[in-house]
């Protein structure tokens, strides 16, 4: 279901995009400016962050205790700073700190276990095939760093995050709006496993948090 709703909102921002660049076409060409070699865009944006997760725990033993990770949502501001290598490639930078309850979940149980911060920069190389065109569309790749930081246990339970490296695809648009003003939407995938040890290893879980990562926003070309 979360991720049902995270790629309805990936549509929906990508919608918008499209109803702004039919009005953009509108307007005089000579209203908005190209990000070229050099440049930077900063980007401020609002971040929808889901995960998929619903593993499995287990206990010391590796026996199935027939619960499940759920990792909730969370949706905070974000900045992204774009620099353009040359006219068609750039390295993006995105920088921003989201909240997430963990639930055990499993027939007749749903309880909090903890609640964590978490910062994962993510750090991608995107390919931009029409850079002087109002909608530029781009692709990327790259890795990110999730680093788990201010957990807070729930209902008697300890848990320990671990941090470590992953890597993320992306996909989005900037639409030139007027003078160095773009509206950005931006999706990527993240894929990243992290291992889960509750009451010092009495129970443990892998799990694949995998978020997607669906954004929109404003920039600024520098």
């Amino acid at each position: 279901m979360k991720r049902n709703m995270t790629l309805a909102a990936a549509v929906a921002v990508m919608t918008l995009a499209t109803g702004a660049a039919t009005g953009a076409s509108a307007q005089n060409a000579n209203d908005w400016q190209v990000a070229r070699k050099g440049d930077w865009i900063v980007t401020g944006r609002i971040t929808d962050v889901s995960s998929g997760a619903g593993d499995s725990i287990f206990t010391s033993a590796g026996v199935d205790t027939g619960l499940n990770v759920d990792v909730g949502n969370s949706t905070m501001p974000t900045l992204g700073f774009t620099y353009f290598l040359t006219d068609n490639f750039s390295v993006e930078a995105i920088l921003g700190t989201t909240q997430h309850e963990i639930r055990a979940q499993g027939p007749g149980t749903d309880v909090a276990v903890h609640e964590t911060w978490v910062l994962p920069p993510v750090v991608t190389l995107q390919y931009r095939p029409m850079p002087e065109a109002r909608v530029s569309p781009y692709v990327g790749a790259g890795i990110n760093y999730m680093l788990f930081y201010s957990g807070e246990d729930k209902n008697g339970f300890t848990v320990d995050l671990e941090d470590g490296f992953g890597y993320a695809l992306q996909a989005g648009a900037d639409v030139a709006l007027t003078g160095p003003w773009t509206l950005n939407v931006d999706v990527k995938k993240v894929w990243f496993d992290t291992e889960a040890t509750v009451n010092g290893g009495a129970l443990t879980s892998d799990v694949a948090l995998d978020p997607w990562v669906v954004s929109v926003g404003f920039g600024r070309k520098f």
